[in-house]
């Protein structure tokens, strides 16, 4: 077993973990450790658990120390300093002329590098925008360019439910959303109000999917052909899933044709086919065998 602990470097950002060393550590503490991209500033969210060591990336880096006041003033300073290195990238990029749109700009704790976020339409050559940066900030420069969701992500907002937006504040990574999602929740298929603020299908589509298409395999879908209570044929006009309710276009001895509503208990139709449940896992590794 390996201990371990969780850090995110920024707000519903991917959880890394680390392991904690010889340091007594908990949720909510703030230390230093060294990443990819060089020494950062994190804050703990998942205090020292033990893990199977197969289920551990190696090699995990221990971490250097947990912050002090000194360390918290140069996080603080570091903030300050990339608001002037994002007007200072905004003007230069006027300067070159390019059609790249400034996210932000972010500093590693130990001021190794400066990166700068942005988005375009399609590759942009910033190379002569990287030389002109570095010439400036005196420190290794990199650009990343990122898509709308991680600028929506990285930026904030309120969502048309009038809340932070999820991906803002807690989902620490982008789920897979179709527009199946929405028929499934009966939704209006209107993308204006399928839509989040990034243009793209809301992240919250996911939320529910697994309790509406459990709900729609005991329910018959619109269109089907059913028999009521009373002995009537009828087609299925709407349903309601939450509540399990039918409405139903049956054919009286009239021929008269009358909407009725029942309680699907109350009615008799051929079931659709469960889908599996694929689980978590299974869905990753799926997701990376279509990358591939």
């Amino acid at each position: 077993m390996t201990k371990v602990i969780g850090v995110r470097f920024r707000t519903a950002g991917k959880i890394y973990y680390f392991a904690p060393g010889k340091f007594d550590i908990k949720r909510g503490d703030h230390v230093i450790v060294e990443t990819a991209r060089g020494v950062e500033y994190g804050t703990v969210v998942a205090g020292m658990k033990e893990v199977e060591d197969n289920d551990v990336i190696q090699p995990l880096k221990s971490v250097i120390r947990i912050a002090n006041e000194q360390d918290k003033r140069t996080e603080e300073k570091n903030r300050q300093k990339e608001k002037e290195a994002f007007n200072i990238c905004l003007e230069k990029i006027r300067k070159h002329g390019l059609e790249m749109k400034l996210i932000n700009a972010e500093y590693t704790f130990d001021n190794n590098k400066v990166l700068f976020y942005f988005t375009a339409d399609g590759r942009i050559d910033f190379r002569e925008l990287v030389k002109d940066l570095a010439a400036v900030f005196r420190t290794r420069i990199e650009l990343r360019q990122i898509g709308v969701r991680d600028e929506t992500k990285i930026r904030g907002g309120i969502g048309i439910c009038g809340r932070e937006l999820c991906c803002n504040t807690y989902l620490s990574e982008f789920s897979a959303v179709s527009i199946k999602m929405a028929k499934e929740q009966n939704l209006s298929l209107n993308p204006t109000k399928i839509s989040g603020v990034c243009g793209r299908l809301m992240c919250c589509l996911t939320n529910e999917e697994e309790n509406y298409e459990e709900l729609n395999s005991q329910l018959p879908s619109n269109g089907d052909t059913v028999t009521t209570m009373e002995g009537l044929q009828g087609i299925v006009h709407s349903v309601s899933p939450l509540r399990e309710r039918v409405k139903v276009i049956v054919t009286l001895e009239d021929d008269e044709k009358e909407i009725r509503e029942y309680h699907v208990d109350e009615l008799k139709f051929k079931p659709r086919r469960k889908k599996a449940k694929v689980s978590k896992e299974e869905k990753e590794k799926l997701a990376k065998l279509e990358k591939n």
